[in-house]
């Protein structure tokens, strides 16, 4: 079976297949497929007939930061059609009197109410009126659905829809999609995934025209089939980095280190994890383009800071470097391809620690001159761009460890990505962690990750409020019956194949805003101690959410790849490998791995 991984970034697209070869081709924003099929082209000798493409796109992330989606209308209780616009009463900036928030995906003029209520325990208190449903714009391509408490009954919802529906309107109702409590964020969710659906269906399938069949990649960490892609954009939007994420936690663990933070350092943007125990931090919420997006994903920091991001002095005087990015055109200076800005990518190729002449997949041999006239046009010093990107990077580093109560010089640090093992012995060394795992095809390897990823389903359920807290165990093991049975039925004659469960719940202590995900109540005051650095072992404990997920395992894992041959080295060197380099500093030794090939950092 020819199964391979793809990985869409702002300025490569990656590809590799079960035999191990890569190809790394300019991305082309315009046609973020095209990419693709160049890559194909590459990877395929004659005769090759691809069987499955594991995608990882950022069709649906870009299509939400550049407001490409579609014209929605929201449509929801009576009395309730500003709660997309009133949000919540935290400020993105507290001090600074003129930040503003995202304008609504949806203007006033396209909110529409219908006449219904339900209870907070999901009874009926009106029954929803459906004559009292206006008719919407003409102009309007895409319906979001939400009305109060839906997660726990969605009866009300379920008729709108229908008759939306009925009209030939393109719905994405609440319950379908996110049934969890808090209406800002679940309204916010629906009408992000109304928004995306239309221009992320026709890439999706757009991409079966390659004539294999497709999975995509979600925020989770596992892999989704290509219709439920298409119906549910929103669960993409942190697809890419969530393989990388995945696949470095398993290599950490087979490297003896299951404390560690993944550190994915590409062109446009880095994204980093923590994971503990082998396992990636999860997250129920993201924030993208500063909207709350209420969907199970891994809890990835991100921050615009790549090779490509340009450096300049701003108006105080100071060096600041992206999060604006130089991407795939016209890239770096160096690249050759009419860039004038220098970048992080520039600043590298100065200090020399990219090699004179090394050249990029699909470019020429990089251009050290003008990596140099641009930096000194710019009034900026290489060494300065390394230790302002450095810094930016440290700090995310740091939000997702000593944030939350971990001390990041018991962990490792995963790097990879084009530019992740250039930076990662500087930033190990500053936050005192013992060593750096560069894995094997460093460079491509969130689509490593993503074509080893599991196909995973996850459900969640809303635990009304006055249900005992002491029925969530036969509740977790119904709703991990229920995702099984899901993916079961998907296999078709291939009923050999097994999946794997597990399930969680969300509690917190009665009063409280804000929920923890653990795997019982019982573990509950644990992890609020190493969460909070307290806890309250006499207080009522409120159950908000339980969830469960299945996971159908790969038939491709990452120990299947061949190897790839690495030789110690002592620092200061240089290692250019076909899809990265790895810089490794005077006072620090690097040894490869013989289990699984990875590069292992040490100081001297």
């Amino acid at each position: 079976m020819l199964r391979i991984g793809s990985d869409t970034g702002g300025t490569f697209t990656d590809l590799v297949d079960t035999s191990g070869r890569i190809a790394k081709v300019p991305s082309t924003p315009a046609d973020p497929g095209r990419a693709v099929r160049d890559g194909l082209r590459e990877l395929l000798a004659d005769g090759d007939a691809l069987d499955q493409l594991c995608h990882g796109t950022t069709v649906a992330t870009n299509a939400l930061l550049e407001r490409k989606g579609a014209r929605i209308a929201l449509v929801t209780n009576e009395g309730f059609a500003d709660v997309i616009e009133i949000a919540r009463q935290d400020r993105p900036s507290l001090y600074d009197q003129s930040a503003d928030r995202p304008e609504p995906l949806v203007p006033r003029e396209w909110r529409y109410e219908v006449r219904g209520r339900l209870a907070a325990d999901g009874s009926e208190v009106e029954p929803v009126d459906l004559s009292s449903l206006p008719p919407l714009d003409e102009s309007i391509e895409a319906v979001a659905v939400v009305l109060l408490h839906s997660d726990l009954n969605p009866a009300h919802e379920q008729a709108v829809a229908a008759a939306l529906r009925s009209r030939g309107y393109d719905v994405t109702a609440s319950h379908e999609l996110s049934p969890e409590f808090r209406e800002y964020e679940r309204t916010v969710t629906t009408a992000v995934n109304a928004y995306l659906r239309p221009r992320c269906r026709d890439y999706v399938r757009g991409l079966g025209d390659l004539g294999a069949s497709v999975m995509v990649m979600t925020s989770a960490g596992g892999l989704t089939i290509a219709d439920e892609a298409a119906e549910q954009p929103a669960r993409l939007l942190l697809s890419g980095p969530a393989g990388g994420v995945a696949a470095a936690a398993a290599l950490a663990t087979r490297c003896g280190v299951p404390n560690a933070i993944t550190f994915d350092m590409g062109g446009t943007s880095t994204d980093v994890c923590l994971v503990l125990d082998g396992k990636p931090e999860p997250a129920a919420e993201r924030s993208v383009a500063g909207l709350p997006v209420r969907l199970p994903a891994l809890d990835v920091e991100t921050i615009g800071a790549g090779g490509g991001s340009i450096a300049r002095i701003d108006s105080g005087g100071a060096l600041v470097v992206g999060p604006e990015s130089a991407g795939a055109v016209p890239g770096p200076a160096c690249y050759g391809r009419g860039g004038t800005e220098p970048t992080v990518t520039d600043a590298n190729l100065a200090l020399g620690r990219i090699p004179e002449g090394e050249s990029f997949p699909g470019l020429r041999a990089l251009d050290s001159d003008a990596a140099r006239r641009s930096l000194a046009h710019a009034g900026v010093a290489a060494e300065g761009v390394v230790a302002v990107v450095n810094a930016n990077m440290e700090q995310a580093l740091r939000r997702v460890s000593v944030e939350r109560g971990v001390d990041p010089r018991g962990l490792a640090l995963v790097a990879f990505g084009g530019a992740g093992p250039l930076h990662a012995c500087d930033l190990a060394d500053v936050l005192g962690m013992p060593a750096v795992i560069v894995p094997p095809r460093a460079g491509v390897f969130s689509a490593v990750g993503i074509m080893c990823a599991a196909r995973q389903l996850d459900l969640v359920e809303s635990w009304a409020p006055g249900r005992p807290v002491g029925e969530t165990g036969q509740a977790m093991i119904d709703l991990e019956r229920r995702a099984a049975a899901r993916l079961f039925a998907e296999l078709g004659s291939d009923r050999a194949v097994t999946s794997r469960t597990e399930s969680f719940v969300d509690c917190r202590y009665a009063g409280q805003s804000h929920e923890l995900r653990v795997e019982n109540v019982l573990a509950f005051h644990a992890e609020h101690e190493r969460r909070n650095g307290y806890s309250r072992p006499d207080d009522a404990i409120e159950v908000v959410a339980v969830r469960a997920t299945a996971r159908r395992k790969s038939p491709v894992g990452i120990d299947d790849l061949p190897p790839v041959i690495r030789s110690a080295a002592t620092g200061p060197a240089v290692v250019a490998e076909p899809d990265c380099t790895i810089w490794i500093p005077a006072g620090w030794m690097a040894e490869p791995h013989a289990d699984t090939g990875a590069l292992i950092l040490r100081r001297g």
